[in-house]
């Protein structure tokens, strides 16, 4: 297999752009059309995953303990689309007619055999990953919505009851579909686990986000969702060891990090946390009375509100990073972020330029990937108003 004519040849397929993709699933499902029911109806969301995933492997195909993990995982979480072995094929297929069609002329035999021969290894490791994953977990849980409240008009706090344990570790992120949508989201519980098994979901409908809509405004106590098995490390309290930590988060953000804090305290409590929760204005702290508990009831835990927008001051925006350096030197402490891409992005920009290393700066990456949050920060973000989160 010649790596560096994969890697040519990918570059100048992926330079067609949104044609790629087109191509490949209208030769998917034109040649295969049980598949198509394995996709969400609106196919919009799909166009950057295919090239971002594809550019990943091929990029890393030579680095292969780190495209093995990768792929293992992928072919583990795809078992909640219903991919089978037999899929496998239909789709190398359809891949190989899309790189002959767009490289033309320079679609030699060599390359189809390069080209068949790398994707056969990386559906090999995604077969085997999804078997091995089949003796541990199902593909999915179904969960009863036990609690629906809308908080604000788009921020919805769902308490949900999978029927059977799902075991988490918090900071991680957990796949959630609803029965009638083909689309997952992913989601960090607002909780470290719980002897009763329940998860709560922080959910702010996205404009256009099927899923996330559902979920606020569609569903009610007693219906049934379905959620996936939890993925990512970035944002458990595993690589901060036993340091002490500083908290930054905003908007429902906050569910991951107050899930941390619970943690911290079911390990209890040796060390100081501070927590700064920000919003563009006072109305959009929604869980204020749950942030004022915790803070009233962990000595070792200081809380700091950060309002984004102040009217006296116009044109003025508050960052909760700035705030929080502005408060203090928190270099000897582990940093977690958690908030929109914008909001990740910049702290972690001024947290580097203010001598933070990249080692104590833990976030889950920008953009929501197809691969969801285990995978977020290999590649380039995605697109933001795409929110399938994890799609093949």
């Amino acid at each position: 297999m010649d790596v560096a004519r994969l890697k040519q040849s990918w570059h100048q397929v992926a330079a067609y752009g949104d044609q790629v993709p087109l191509y490949f699933y209208s030769a998917l499902f034109l040649s295969h059309p049980e598949t198509r029911q394995m996709f969400p109806t609106n196919m919009a969301g799909q166009r950057d995953r295919l090239v971002t995933a594809l550019g990943h492997i091929v990029s890393h195909v030579d680095q292969v303990d780190r495209l093995t993990g990768f792929l293992g995982d992928l072919g583990a979480d795809h078992r909640k689309f219903a991919v089978r072995p037999e899929h496998y094929p239909a789709v190398g297929e359809a891949l190989l007619a899309t790189l002959r069609h767009f490289l033309g002329d320079r679609w030699t035999d060599e390359l189809a055999r390069d080209w068949a021969g790398a994707y056969g290894l990386v559906s090999q490791v995604m077969i085997e990953a999804a078997q091995a994953a089949e003796q541990v977990h199902p593909p999915w849980w179904v969960a009863e919505i036990v609690g629906h409240e809308r908080r604000t008009f788009d921020v919805a706090v769902l308490t949900v009851r999978p029927q059977y344990l799902l075991p988490f570790v918090a900071g991680q992120s957990i796949g959630v579909s609803h029965p009638a949508v083909r689309a997952w989201r992913y989601y960090s519980p607002a909780n470290a686990p719980r002897p009763d098994g329940t998860l709560e979901l922080h959910v702010r409908a996205a404009p256009g986000g099927v899923v996330s809509s559902r979920l606020v405004y569609g569903c009610a106590v007693g219906d049934h969702i379905h959620l996936a098995a939890p993925v990512g490390e970035r944002l458990t309290l595993w690589p901060a060891g036993g340091a002490d930590l500083l908290l930054l988060a905003a908007g429902t953000g906050w569910a991951p990090v107050r899930a941390l804090v619970e943690q911290v305290a079911a390990e209890g409590a040796r060390r100081r946390v501070d927590l700064y929760v920000g919003a563009r204005s006072r109305t959009e702290f929604y869980d204020t009375e749950m942030i004022d508990k915790l803070a009233a009831t962990y000595p070792w835990l200081t809380v700091t509100y950060v309002v984004g927008v102040d009217p006296r001051r116009p044109g003025e925006v508050v960052q909760v990073v700035d705030r929080a350096l502005a408060d203090g030197d928190w270099r000897s402490r582990h940093v977690y972020v958690c908030g929109s891409d914008e909001m990740v992005g910049r702290a972690a920009q001024t947290l580097a330029a203010a001598g933070y290393h990249a080692g104590q700066v833990h976030h889950e990456g920008l953009g929501r990937h197809w691969y969801g949050p285990a995978w977020r920060t290999a590649v380039d973000a995605s697109p933001a108003g795409d929110e399938s989160g994890g799609a093949r």
